[in-house]
């Protein structure tokens, strides 16, 4: 809670002053008070009423004074709402354990089409980006609403060597800068403001798909400071098992460098055979991912297969789609001053009417 006229909190004031006022008055009522011979007579005359019926009215009369006082201070308060403006940079790994076959039919396939749902689930406004990164990150599609431009772009994603995961990460920062004038580039220099300083989350925000570790460019931890130095959220997922399994992908989905040092090539039915019987894995930098996550207010996900990756897809939205903002709240501190004020007038009026007057005898 903020106030916008901290300076109006001196409104307040006026409820000590009534209350000044009220004692000073009852003391002046003392000491003019007429000496009668019989006080049971009085007491008699004048409508039974208790302490508490006195009381309530004049406290509830003073809490919506306060109310209101505090209302014209014009309070804010910090909450979470859905932004009509959010971008979202999917950035997938392409790297060549991609291909490893400890999900069916492969890691890429599967993560293509959890993509392909993911796209075709937002709304119309939501603009989405595509990166795609193995030893280095590709802007492919910038932020867009046109889905089709989207999926059209993932059934192109090819296999390479590498893993640049922080590269990934500074490439989707420039892609929100073109269109979000309140995010600079990687290149810019910030200064010395701290990230919790700079304001609350930008709307944009950056997912990450790797099944992997950084293996090249700049540090994934690195890249994750100067997002959050530019309030940008990063959602890390960690895809597949940790059991090794045959690299096999289809000829589409391996690029022209894969095949580096004369090493792999297309058993049987066309496929990209990893190496050994047994084909390998690379194990997900689990801790880097989380870090990255948490130094930028994101979260990290674990998914070992197309259930699980898809769920964590589905879900995302539930994220991204809320933003923190301020929203001023003065109205409900006058509706509920009003309401107080009057409620106290109306007890008071009420509890202090006059007794009923008996018809008289004819």
């Amino acid at each position: 809670m903020s106030l916008s006229w901290p300076w109006a909190l001196l409104a307040l004031l006026v409820v000590p002053l009534l209350l000044v006022a009220r004692w000073w008055m009852n003391r002046r009522r003392k000491r003019s008070a007429v000496t009668v011979s019989s006080v049971a007579l009085i007491r008699a005359a004048l409508p039974g009423r208790s302490s508490w019926k006195r009381r309530v009215p004049v406290w509830l009369f003073l809490a919506g004074l306060l109310a209101l006082g505090a209302g014209v201070t014009r309070p804010e308060a910090t909450v979470q709402v859905p932004s009509n403006n959010t971008s979202i940079l999917l950035a997938i790994d392409v790297s060549g354990s991609m291909c490893s076959t400890d999900v069916d039919p492969n890691r890429l396939t599967v993560a293509t089409e959890a993509a392909r749902n993911f796209i075709k689930q937002q709304t119309d406004g939501t603009r989405i980006g595509l990166v795609a990164f193995s030893g280095i990150a590709g802007l492919l599609v910038p932020p867009t609403t046109d889905k089709d431009q989207l999926i059209d772009a993932i059934d192109t994603l090819k296999t390479a060597r590498g893993t640049a995961i922080g590269q990934a990460i500074l490439t989707s920062i420039d892609a929100i800068a073109e269109h979000n004038p309140n995010v600079a580039k990687t290149g810019v220099d910030l200064g010395d403001a701290a990230p919790g300083t700079l304001g609350e989350y930008q709307p944009d925000t950056i997912v990450v798909l790797t099944d992997g570790s950084n293996t090249t460019g700049v540090d994934p931890v690195t890249a994750a400071e100067q997002a959050a130095a530019r309030r940008v959220r990063v959602f890390t997922i960690g895809f597949g098992t940790t059991e090794p399994a045959p690299m096999v992908c289809t000829a589409e989905q391996v690029g022209a460098d894969q095949f580096g040092m004369g090493r792999g090539g297309f058993p049987g039915g066309g496929g990209f055979g990893g190496r050994g019987a047994g084909g390998r894995y690379q194990e997900i930098d689990e801790d880097a991912l989380q870090k990255v996550a948490d130094t930028t207010g994101g979260r990290y996900f674990r998914a070992e297969d197309s259930d699980q990756l898809v769920d964590v897809l589905n879900d995302l939205p539930r994220e991204i789609g809320l933003h923190k903002q301020k929203v001023e709240v003065t109205v409900w501190f006058v509706l509920a001053g009003v309401l107080l004020a009057f409620t106290g007038v109306f007890l008071s009026l009420w509890w202090n009417r006059g007794p009923r007057r008996l018809p008289s005898a004819r």
